[in-house]
């Protein structure tokens, strides 16, 4: 039996490790690169959030799809700073928007040159009495996201938050009306504002509930895990009514 080459095997071994700890700053890097948008949206710095994204980034939002930079700039600057930030960047008195990313997984591929990673997100939002009117109100979802390392640098590439909850302060989640957000109906450019294509399925949006397909194979089994849409839920119609 031939003897194994020691040379052969620690330049085999070095090369190993040189990919696992790339792998390592690569999923750190992706993680940084989400925590950093949440941040950004904190803040309403929405110039800087379109900086993150790749320039052929795809954006799935409230059932309408955002292609490319252009697309990414309808959605941020043009609805998302004039609706929450009075249409400037940077933080703004008595406006909130905290927007905490957590709970992450990130799965880079062994080429090194993309991932995919899901977080989950919770927001607290709401204006202050004296800076307009008075609102407060909750939102929870998850991201399932793509990234791509061009040129060394990582980005977002498709961006789908999945928005499961939102509910006021005062009410809750227990009392929210279904779809109290709309979904997109109009494409851009008959909406200024709007998306460049609907989504061929419609998101659910609580109280109705379906699951955003995880990215990553279940650690012991191997399988992908996926489940159907819950059941719809029509509210029961009051005695005389």
């Amino acid at each position: 039996m031939a003897k194994t080459d020691p040379v052969s095997a620690l330049e085999k071994r070095v090369g190993q490790l040189e990919q696992q700890v790339g792998i390592l700053e690569d999923t750190l890097a992706v993680r940084n690169l989400q925590h950093q948008y949440g941040y950004y949206m904190d803040n309403f710095m929405y110039d800087a959030v379109i900086d993150l994204f790749a320039e052929d980034i795809e954006i799935h939002f409230f059932g309408g799809i955002y292609k490319g930079k252009a697309g990414a700039r309808r959605l941020y600057i043009d609805r998302l700073r004039k609706n929450f930030s009075d249409g400037t960047d940077g933080p703004k008195y008595g406006k909130l928007l905290e927007h905490t990313q957590f709970q992450d997984i990130v799965t880079v591929a062994k080429d090194r040159k993309s991932a995919k990673a899901r977080f989950r997100y919770f927001l607290q939002g709401g204006t202050h009495y004296s800076a307009g009117e008075a609102r407060q109100w909750w939102e929870g979802g998850v991201y399932e996201n793509e990234y791509v390392k061009r040129d060394g640098v990582w980005q977002i590439r498709i961006m789908v938050p999945k928005i499961v909850y939102v509910g006021t302060f005062e009410h809750g989640w227990a009392h929210v009306k279904p779809e109290f957000v709309p979904f997109s109906s109009t494409t851009y450019p008959k909406d200024p504002m709007g998306p460049d294509a609907l989504a061929k399925v419609k998101p659910a949006f609580w109280p109705d509930k379906d699951l955003l397909p995880f990215h990553y194979r279940h650690p012991v089994t191997g399988k992908l895990i996926n489940a159907p849409r819950a059941p719809g839920f029509a509210p029961k119609a009051k005695k005389g009514k």
